[in-house]
């Protein structure tokens, strides 16, 4: 059983609607539960432990307060599993817990050369005994909105606010 969450306050996206029906597709194909929701609300303990997951799916902005935040830090710690969708990158950037989890925070995507706003590029797949990547070839020609990421901690001084690999945080 998944919940979808697809709660935006910036940029909304117009393909959230399609992204719900791939979901429930992959529900119904694969015999799971697709539960969906913009109720921050239903991040409280006694709701999010009747999920296996939780997808954030092109949610943008500051979308949970603090003990929201606070309740799905426990799901996770306690096995809960996540996936973020597209915009999920462009989420909650004053909770560095979260920008952990992701990998990085949005920062810029280049221009596109298609109406969709996607560019070619490809993916060198370095892991293909995973279950998510075992069906993929060595090298993936995409056509897609490719992201520029920062750091999840780059409000430290520190830490230089551009360009970043997700990749640098061990994210495999």
């Amino acid at each position: 059983r998944v919940l979808v969450f697809s709660k935006t306050a910036g940029f909304r996206h117009s393909s959230i609607d399609e992204g719900h029906a791939a979901i429930e597709a992959l529900g119904n194909e694969h015999s799971f539960q697709v539960d969906h929701t913009e109720d921050a609300t239903a991040f409280r303990d006694a709701v999010l432990s009747r999920y296996d997951a939780v997808i954030f799916l092109s949610t943008t902005g500051d979308v949970l307060n603090t003990t929201q935040e606070r309740a799905f830090e426990r799901y996770i710690a306690a096995g809960g599993g996540y996936t973020g969708i597209h915009a999920a990158a462009d989420t909650e950037y004053d909770w560095n817990w979260y920008g952990h989890l992701v990998g990085g925070y949005f920062l810029s995507h280049p221009s596109g050369t298609y109406p969709n706003g996607g560019r070619d590029g490809s993916v060198d797949v370095e892991d293909r005994t995973d279950h998510s990547t075992r069906h993929l070839p060595a090298r993936w020609d995409r056509i897609d909105e490719w992201y520029n990421y920062r750091s999840p901690d780059y409000q430290d001084p520190a830490v230089p606010d551009g360009d970043y690999s997700p990749r640098n945080g061990g994210v495999h």
